[in-house]
């Protein structure tokens, strides 16, 4: 039985329309596979990867060292010897020339009235022709320094008094020598205040012995006192929430424990510990912000 035009239009209509549904689920079912695939893997690799420790953390290690207050001030250097020698210019038989360095009996000069001898050992100075109003002839004023100990005079406060004892440490500066520090102690104390300045006259010794520092020089000076042994660990170690101090203490299986501390002075970038640790404990040093309470860590040794 031969089959109608419109029956053959609505087969036709029927076969279209079939491959086209085919098609958009075949399209949906692809992307339905690649969503499901995509978060397979996702969730494969979040929880692979979420059980790792977060990059390495620097841990060290808590120990002993030691800590002081200090006391910063400045002073003059003076030379603790000095001598001035005054030559009259028609006593010179020649052509003045001074040696730099002197040694103790060392001849300074040939004068026609005798020579000029050392009396300690020194670095010499000569300021030139001068008129003296004690002398009608015209005079060279020749110095001789012994800098190989430096003193200084300097000015305690008077809240700092009770503190300063001699022999206590001291270190000094000087512009000339900016990463030079020179050791010293305290020589002398006054056995009063001053009343006008409210302060306590203090002198330190310095050991100059490369002869560095020269009379006169300004000097930054840092007094050391109550000085102690105590638990130190790296600034960058100390967590500040509010008014307290936390580290991270590191367990043998690299688990860290967020604990409270007590914390004293704050010395080159070291900070001491009054109570909460112990000598000897891992705590974390560097990275704080990628460490979580109890979590686990890969610890790089300091």
């Amino acid at each position: 039985m031969a089959l109608g035009p419109n029956t053959v239009w609505l087969k036709k209509i029927m076969k279209r329309s079939t491959k086209v549904i085919s098609i958009i689920l075949l399209f949906f079912l692809i992307i339905a596979f690649v969503i499901i695939g995509r978060t397979m893997i996702g969730n494969h690799f979040k929880k692979k990867f979420s059980k790792r420790p977060p990059p390495g953390i620097i841990v060290t290690e808590v120990i002993n060292e030691k800590f002081a207050e200090k006391l910063e001030t400045f002073g003059t250097a003076i030379s603790s010897k000095t001598k001035t020698f005054k030559i009259r210019k028609d006593d010179i038989s020649g052509e003045l020339k001074l040696k730099e360095k002197v040694k103790k009996g060392d001849i300074i000069l040939n004068l026609i009235s005798g020579n000029v001898i050392a009396p300690f050992s020194g670095v010499l100075g000569y300021t030139g022709l001068t008129e003296d109003i004690f002398v009608s002839d015209n005079i060279f004023i020749i110095t001789l320094d012994d800098n190989s100990t430096i003193y200084s005079d300097i000015k305690v406060p008077e809240s700092y008094a009770p503190f300063i004892k001699k022999g206590l440490p001291v270190e000094a500066r000087v512009s000339s020598y900016r990463n030079k520090i020179f050791k010293g102690k305290i020589d002398f104390i006054s056995s009063r205040i001053n009343a006008d300045t409210r302060s306590l006259l203090s002198r330190v010794s310095i050991n100059n012995k490369d002869l560095e520092l020269l009379s006169g020089s300004l000097l930054e000076i840092t007094v050391k006192f109550n000085l102690r042994d105590a638990l130190s660990v790296p600034d960058t170690s100390i967590m500040m929430e509010g008014e307290k101090s936390y580290v991270y203490i590191v367990s043998d299986k690299n688990i860290t424990n967020k604990t409270e501390v007590d914390i004293g002075l704050r010395s080159d970038g070291k900070v001491e510990i009054l109570s909460g640790l112990s000598e000897g404990d891992q705590i974390v040093a560097e990275g704080l912000k990628k460490v979580r309470p109890r979590g686990k860590i890969k610890p790089i040794k300091n």
